[in-house]
């Protein structure tokens, strides 16, 4: 191959690799947007519920047997399935003994609103699922093994040509699971009665209060939501990359990074967000060290902050 060729397989393979990721980041992405768009609640615990559902995911698929009922295979989807109801509860817990305490009407007599409330709650619930699961699990890295993080579709774009263009299969299983979370949420926002009361209560809460519409019950669906989806996401990456309690970190600055990218308030923009991260840590490998990818991301974030403060997407488009 000649080093023209070498670099076109490069930049392809870069773009196929940063679209598959950037699915998976952006269903993180959605839901963090779910609880900082809908409840304008700055959570520093979201990273750590996404490693919440990786564990729970790995438990399920490994302890719970679905490894040798459903096969190495199939069975960690279905874990990952399995997983978000738990986890569902799981926010829905945290938001009706913690979180609620300090939004909605119960922020009115706050300073800032319960935003300083909020910041330093969630960063005290991130701290404690961190080190209690270290407690409980320790620290050794796991993973939630499927033969498909190893192997690979391989398409070539001109025939018989030497340029060969790897699709790692785990990675597309992930990002075709997002792609349909993603619609399904779309449809249950754009569709439903609950969608609606969500909107409703994203726009004008104190409107929607006299509409009828329980604001601290659409706030709290929309914490459990958000909750879930960005620990499915976590389990879909458990299938590719292995994990500590300490993961979390690293993904929340992602998750938060992507939500601004695409504008605050659009779930759809929240999922382009995480696209273009993925696709910006991607491509930066061409000119960086692996070591600054997500240096890369947070100069592009800083010239969005600059350039168009209200993100690619902007204020004026619809919340979902």
């Amino acid at each position: 191959m000649t080093e023209t060729q070498i670099l076109i397989e490069s930049i392809l393979q870069l773009l196929v690799t940063g679209v598959l990721v950037g699915a998976l980041y952006g269903l993180m992405c959605v839901g963090l947007a779910m609880i900082f768009g809908i409840m304008r609640v700055i959570n520093f615990a979201q990273g750590d519920f996404m490693m919440i559902g990786m564990y729970v995911t790995y438990y399920i698929f490994g302890t719970l047997g679905f490894n040798s009922i459903f096969g190495s295979l199939l069975g960690p989807y279905l874990a990952v399935i399995a997983a978000a109801p738990f986890l569902f509860a799981f926010g829905w817990l945290i938001h009706k003994f913690l979180i609620g305490r300090v939004t909605g009407v119960a922020s009115s007599g706050l300073d800032g609103e319960g935003h300083y409330a909020q910041l330093i709650l969630t960063l005290g619930i991130a701290l404690i699922l961190t080190n209690g699961m270290m407690i409980l699990v320790g620290a050794d890295l796991v993973s939630v093994r499927t033969p498909l993080s190893s192997e690979a579709w391989t398409l070539a774009p001109v025939a018989e040509g030497p340029i060969l263009i790897f699709f790692n299969k785990a990675r597309v299983f992930a990002a075709l699971f997002s792609g349909v979370v993603i619609i399904g949420l779309w449809f249950m926002i754009q569709k439903t009665w609950m969608g609606k009361s969500l909107r409703a209560a994203a726009d004008n809460a104190e409107a929607a209060i006299y509409m009828g519409i329980d604001v601290a019950k659409a706030h709290r669906f929309a914490f459990a939501v958000g909750t879930a989806i960005t620990a499915m996401a976590g389990g879909l990456l458990a299938t590719n990359l292995p994990f500590t309690p300490f993961v979390g970190l690293e993904y929340v600055i992602i998750m938060y990074a992507g939500v601004v990218l695409g504008g605050i308030g659009s779930i759809i923009g929240a999922f382009w967000g995480g696209m273009i991260i993925g696709l910006i840590q991607q491509l930066s490998t061409l000119v960086l060290p692996t070591q600054l990818q997500n240096a890369t991301i947070f100069l592009c974030f800083l010239l969005i902050v600059i350039l168009r403060p209200q993100g690619l997407f902007g204020r004026n488009v619809e919340r979902t």
